[in-house]
């Protein structure tokens, strides 16, 4: 691994001292506009602070100190709600333990503790020396001290020179200097956090509360924290990852010896893969100012139609890509249409686009350099600027991948096969959607007959309804509220689109009126300005067949019009499952458990009331202003946001479910089936 070989700087300077800690400013700002330090405040931003403090030993584990990670979610103790405001200091703590050198705790220049200083400095860190890391995924020295000042309590205990030190702090403020204590107090204080690390020669324990002042929600998410874990171990290879939630009473174990080949393997593992992965993992070294960029990369080509790319820069995940991937993405195919050319691959006149070579891609890029020298377009780094970045990765993949093609023809034969497939595709739907065009229909001036439009023509305030079905298209047009409900009624259960190009999505009829109808388009002519709704709502009966209609729908927007989904504007509408009346009340409620509730509150005040309990099976059998009070009406109703959490989840459920190989999905349903609600 390149971290294995990092620089003789590094080893150098291996006792990582309080000289090499940099001050540049206080922690005002962090409190003040959190939103320009952890991206937002919302559960995303939560998270983030668990990903700065997890980086940080991450960072360590790069460059060659400690090979076992450790993350803890735990309640609080009746000491920490103490420290940390009593009532306002949320429920859940998160710890993170090490086994690097332990952040130094000698006395700073500026007078205080090196550990002080970290914890209580913007900007500052060992980070901003070349020297201390080569290849740091912390927020350019601000993740220790923004988690800080974000936080209602935040513990550090630090394991050197056989001694434990120790300091707690209050949104960014210390309660008393840094002091030692004994290792009794280390166990009293964290029983189960610290049974590993007292046994440690030197390393890090931090805790800290996330601040309900702060944040919208401080309950911690337990699977977006295996993600956070899981991410980490599959980028580096050889270390070991644990992640014990003492609430759920789980202990789980990440350790991947073939790193991002694996996690490549794990993306593909719902799919046929067509070749083996593509490994790459080699320096790259300016030859100018001798800087050294580590590019690992791992690609395989599965059946599939859809691109399945994952990019990080020193563990920081970049879903907006950047530089690295722009070199991804130019060699790539620099290198398939020299080598389609070099071997006659290609008819006359034919060729492929970028897009193209996107179908059925899984790959990964990892890119390890200098933090210092990192340059991202925002604090939340989602997106890497470095143009050094992009040489690197362009060089390093159009010489390996080349290798990889010369020495496997079948892959590369089966590879230019596949793109040739999607080319010819897209040529058949551009010609399908051209022929709608000419009509004058995708670009607006005549919409599908079908579609009862509202009078709105603001899509923030405009919503549309998808209902299967006659009579519930008519009940649904009928009670609506014209001004800002439109109602698009279809015939049938729709395509299935998970195997489906969209050459075929375009010609089935529905679903290109619906296309029409959205006015965004589909595929490379996407335009979320011309979307012509915000809240677009799959609405259907609350049965099997219902369900199997909103997963159809579901499945078309996950896979063709995902920015729908990515902007949150795709919607399910729950319609009640039961009425109920007693005396002269009537309640609508939406599902059994509600139903049974109801009923025992009601005969707790009158045992002998008499109910007259009317089950929906559809929406045909609601009149138009039954449809409108309980599934329509903004103030009653009740809409599900359609959002996606993990998109390798769904990706893989998607295929499990909707795909053309029925093993998967005969398990799928045996290993779920307890967790089913039966509909008879």
């Amino acid at each position: 691994m390149w971290y294995k070989n990092r620089l003789m700087t590094t080893q150098q300077n291996s006792s990582y001292k309080a000289s090499e800690i940099k001050v540049l400013e206080g922690l005002e700002p962090v409190r003040k506009r959190p939103g320009m330090y952890i991206g937002s405040t919302d559960a995303r931003g939560l998270h983030h602070l668990a990903k700065e403090i997890l980086d940080n030993a991450v960072d360590e584990a790069i460059a060659g100190y400690g090979k076992r990670i450790r993350l803890y979610l735990s309640a609080l103790t009746q000491e920490q709600t103490k420290l940390a405001s009593g009532k306002e200091a949320g429920e859940q703590a998160i710890t993170v333990v090490d086994e690097g050198r332990g952040i130094p705790v000698d006395m700073h220049a500026s007078g205080v503790s090196a550990l002080e200083v970290v914890m209580t400095k913007l900007h500052a860190g060992g980070k901003f020396e070349e020297t201390a890391y080569q290849a740091s995924g912390g927020l350019h020295g601000v993740g220790s001290s923004a988690v800080n000042a974000l936080s209602t309590l935040l513990q550090v205990i630090v394991k050197r020179d056989g001694k434990f030190h120790y300091q707690a702090h209050s949104r960014g403020v210390p309660f008393e200097r840094v002091t030692v204590i004994s290792e009794a107090e280390v166990v009293r204080m964290f029983p189960e956090q610290s049974k590993q690390f007292i046994k440690n020669e030197t390393g890090t324990l931090l805790s800290f509360v996330p601040d309900p002042t702060i944040f919208s929600t401080t309950k911690l998410n337990h699977k977006t924290l295996v993600n956070i874990v899981k991410d980490r171990a599959y980028l580096m290879a050889g270390i070991y990852f644990e992640f014990i939630d003492l609430l759920a009473g789980t202990d789980l174990h990440y350790y991947y010896e073939s790193g991002i080949r694996s996690l490549v393997e794990h993306i593909n593992m719902t799919k046929k893969s067509l070749h083996d992965v593509m490994y790459l993992n080699q320096t790259w070294e300016d030859d100018q100012t001798h800087k050294k960029i580590g590019v690992e990369i791992a690609l395989q080509y599965n059946d599939s139609y859809n691109e399945r790319l994952e990019s990080y820069v020193n563990v920081i995940h970049t879903p907006d890509g950047g530089a690295h991937v722009n070199g991804f993405r130019t060699a790539l195919g620099y290198v398939l249409r020299d080598y389609a050319k070099k071997y006659g691959l290609l008819k006359e006149k034919e060729s492929f686009t970028p897009d193209d070579m996107k179908e059925g891609l899984a790959a990964v890029i990892f890119v390890k350099m200098p933090s210092n020298d990192l340059q991202f377009e925002s604090q939340t780094k989602t997106k890497l600027n470095n143009s050094e970045a992009q040489t690197a990765v362009y060089q390093i993949l159009k010489d390996g991948f080349t290798t990889f093609l010369e020495e496997n023809p079948k892959a590369g034969k089966t590879i230019i096969d596949k793109i040739m497939l999607s080319a010819r595709a897209r040529m058949a739907a551009r010609a399908a959607k051209d022929a709608v065009i000419r009509k004058g229909v995708l670009e607006g001036s005549t919409l599908p007959g079908k579609l009862a439009d509202c009078q709105s023509r603001d899509p923030a305030e405009s919503e549309i309804y998808i209902v299967e079905g006659d009579s519930a298209g008519g009940s649904a047009k009928q009670g609506r509220d014209r001004k800002f409900q439109a109602i698009f009624p279809l015939r049938g259960k729709i395509l299935n689109t998970e195997r489906a190009r969209l050459d075929k999505v375009v010609a089935f009829e529905e679903l290109k009126n619906l296309v029409i109808a959205l006015g965004a388009g589909i595929g490379e002519t996407f335009n979320p300005e011309k979307l012509r709704y915000h809240r677009i709502i799959l609405m259907n009966d609350a049965d099997v067949d219902g369900e199997h209609i909103t997963t159809l729908g579901l499945t078309f927007f996950f896979r063709h019009l995902p920015e729908v989904v990515e902007q949150g504007y795709l919607y399910i509408a729950m319609p009640p499952l039961y009425k109920i009346k007693h005396g002269k009340t009537e309640k609508y409620v939406y599902s059994d458990d509600e139903k049974d509730s109801y009923t025992k509150e009601v005969l707790a005040k009158n045992p002998d009331e008499k109910f007259g309990i009317q089950r929906y099976k559809g929406l045909g059998e609601m009149n138009p202003e039954q449809l409108w009070e309980t599934t329509m009406n903004p103030e009653h109703r009740m809409l599900k946001r359609v959002t996606i959490d993990d998109a390798d989840k769904a990706d893989q459920t998607f295929t499990i479910l909707m795909g053309d190989d029925v093993a998967p999905r005969k398990k799928f349903i045996q290993s779920h089936a307890k967790l089913a609600t039966i509909d008879i």
